[in-house]
């Protein structure tokens, strides 16, 4: 397993403090230095320490509350550090989407992989092969989504001489206009069928991800995980698996769980064990836009509440005009995909006092520049670094490969390594 805290600090790392590059990782974490006067530059992006704490212990109790086993999505952050906080805190897995991000779950060590994609690919299950007959401790479950699919996987695992049978979960699209998945009940038969015909393959439940049923509301999003659940206990009374140790039933976007977790506890008693797996990852920093508005959270205050725990710090180098300025991060830097970064504090630049973000507004982002508006009496100078709040954290981890996780007075303690 790589030591990620003896890799060696230098240009590859955006904003780190120039003076520490030959240091490794662990050395600069122990010199505990203040983002804001320890030598980092601007732009620069930090995660909060309290908040992730507080939203892996929030999940944890979650899910423990609602009998479910939880498999975040690990391309969320794409960071081992995360996934060992997360395993810590009662997680049953990591869940991935391409074979990359589980090839990088293996250096690392994660024993066990629900991959939410149909894997068709012949070199990676190859691959995956070997891993499985390397380690009869790896556990690993990926979708199928058709029976083209199946065929391509027996095909490819055979060829590769696999020793162990891959388990499988049929997924059941969200519906007409949705993404992947099987769109009928009957076209997820055939697939299971099609897994039954085979030796390298197992069926050993079904899936689907909620965040993609067309239009969503509670309303739509309980109906489909109905027409999941109804999947599982028809073929589980048909026997369709007797091969399993335990029937897998899972969905779980970060949207959507609280419904997930109403449904599933109305699942009946099988004759094997259910895993009751939720897969939400977004969760581990939240966020300032997207998943702020939709958490479940916002529908039961009662269950707690997520905190976000990014904040990228940039800083004014241009203000042409008493309603215009300048910050050096942009695109390269911020998360833009679901919405503009939202500007929250200001940190004067020759006092260092921290004051509210007022008259001060993100317009829109160039490629190293964003683009800030500011109303009558906004105090605002070159030199003064904006920390904003970012929207989906998918694409912010991505942007950034060493993260310092910074306490609450500035001090920084770790640094979170990605591998996007």
């Amino acid at each position: 397993m790589p030591d990620l805290a003896n890799e060696r600090v230098d240009h590859r790392f955006k904003a780190l403090p120039p003076d520490a590059e030959g240091l490794t990782v662990g050395e600069l974490s122990a010199q505990r230095r203040n983002l804001f006067t320890g030598g980092f530059t601007t732009p620069v992006l930090a995660l909060s320490a309290e908040s992730v704490e507080h939203n892996l212990r929030l999940l944890e109790t979650y899910a423990e509350r609602h009998g479910l086993a939880f498999a975040p999505h690990g391309k969320t952050s794409m960071a081992p550090q995360l996934f060992d906080r997360q395993l810590e805190h009662g997680a049953w897995g990591i869940t991935a989407a391409v074979p990359h991000q589980a090839r990088v779950y293996r250096a690392h060590g994660i024993a066990r992989i629900f991959l939410a994609n149909e894997l068709v690919d012949p070199v990676a299950l190859r691959w995956l092969a070997a891993e499985l007959d390397a380690d009869p401790g790896f556990r690993f479950v990926c979708y199928v989504d058709s029976v083209r699919g199946v065929e391509l996987m027996d095909e490819a695992l055979r060829a590769a001489g696999a020793g162990r049978r891959v388990d499988v979960v049929v997924e059941l699209g969200a519906g007409e206009g949705a993404r992947t998945g099987v769109r009928t009940e009957t076209g997820c038969a055939a697939v299971a069928d099609a897994v039954a015909a085979t030796t390298t393959l197992r069926l050993v439940g079904v899936a689907g991800y909620e965040g993609e049923v067309p239009q969503a509301d509670s309303e739509r999003v309980r109906a489909w995980l109905h027409r999941l659940t109804a999947l599982a206990v028809d073929w589980g009374k048909a026997g369709r698996f007797a091969d399993a140790d335990e029937i897998v039933v899972s969905a779980g976007g970060s949207a959507w769980f609280d419904t997930v977790a109403e449904v599933f506890a109305e699942l009946p008693v099988f004759s094997l064990p259910v895993l009751k797996l939720l897969r939400s990852g977004a969760y581990v920093s939240h966020d300032s836009g997207h998943y702020r508005k939709l958490t479940p959270f916002n529908r039961v205050p009662e269950e707690g509440a997520l905190e976000p725990a990014f904040r990228l710090w940039s800083q004014v180098v241009s203000r042409p005009t008493p309603e215009q300025a300048f910050t050096n991060a942009g695109k390269r830097d911020a998360a833009h995909d679901l919405h503009l970064p939202e500007a929250q504090v200001v940190r004067d630049g020759r006092t260092g006092e921290i004051r509210a973000a007022e008259g001060v507004t993100v317009t829109g982002l160039s490629d190293q520049h964003a683009w800030v508006r500011t109303e009558e009496g906004a105090d605002l100078e070159v030199g003064d670094w904006i920390g904003m709040g970012l929207s989906h954290p998918c694409t912010s981890f991505d942007k950034w490969q060493l993260i310092p996780l910074v306490e609450a007075d500035g001090t920084v303690v770790d640094y979170i390594r990605t591998f996007f």
